[in-house]
């Protein structure tokens, strides 16, 4: 299969494909999250779930196969380690007791998916105590045993977890798809300039391309 895409067309074949949904949790999309506390405007993010729900319905149907990561952490902070902790001056750290409960901790509701996402029961689902979804957390050797080969992205935020993540896979040997209308930041200038450097030098690190040209598809041979 194939689809135009920037820089050039994508090619992947279905049953070797994974969808990847990066950190779509309250903590970072609704109000009283960790997202809010750092001052960010959350309405950002949730504005691409339409988008996501429209992929993630068309993939279950489809029968295709998808992991939903959380960034997570241990109610001791264990793995969470001061270099990340102790950054700027939210409002409530991680491990703190927010409005959704302890900030990004495993097991509390804000550490949860959002319900318009919410993974069903055959869904991998990943927590990660890192930016990046293989730091730490066996997602590689599992891919491998499942036999996929390339990863088709959503998720949130596009700078941050999402383009760690892509080139953590573009270094294990995945080719990678990020859904341009389906991935956000807080800083609109952050996320332009992720979209340019994935897809810069020839596919550095992937290919973008709206979701529409995604679906589209699945009718080429």
């Amino acid at each position: 299969m194939w689809l135009v895409a920037d820089p050039f067309e994508f090619r992947y074949e279905w049953s070797s494909t994974m969808l990847v949904i990066i950190d779509m949790q309250r903590d970072f999309i609704e109000p009283g999250g960790f997202g809010q506390s750092l001052g960010n405007d959350v309405s950002r993010l949730s504005s691409i779930l339409p988008a996501c729900q429209r992929v993630l319905s068309a993939w279950r149907e489809r029968g295709g196969r998808i992991v939903h990561t959380r960034e997570a952490h241990r109610p001791d902070l264990s793995d969470c380690p001061d270099a990340k902790r102790n950054r700027g001056q939210p409002a409530l750290r991680i491990g703190d007791d927010g409005p959704m409960g302890r900030i990004l901790i495993s097991g509390q509701p804000g550490c949860e998916i959002v319900p318009a996402l919410m993974p069903q029961a055959d869904e991998w689902v990943i927590d990660k105590p890192g930016k990046g979804m293989f730091y730490n957390t066996g997602l590689h050797e599992r891919l491998q045993a499942a036999g996929v080969k390339s990863l088709v992205f959503m998720g949130v935020t596009t700078e941050v977890c999402v383009q760690t993540s892509m080139r953590e896979a573009n270094d294990r040997g995945y080719e990678c798809l990020l859904l341009e209308d389906c991935t956000e930041s807080y800083f609109p200038e952050f996320k332009q300039a992720t979209l340019d450097m994935i897809r810069a030098q020839g596919a550095l690190v992937g290919w973008t391309c709206s979701s529409q040209l995604l679906l589209q598809s699945w009718d080429n041979p």
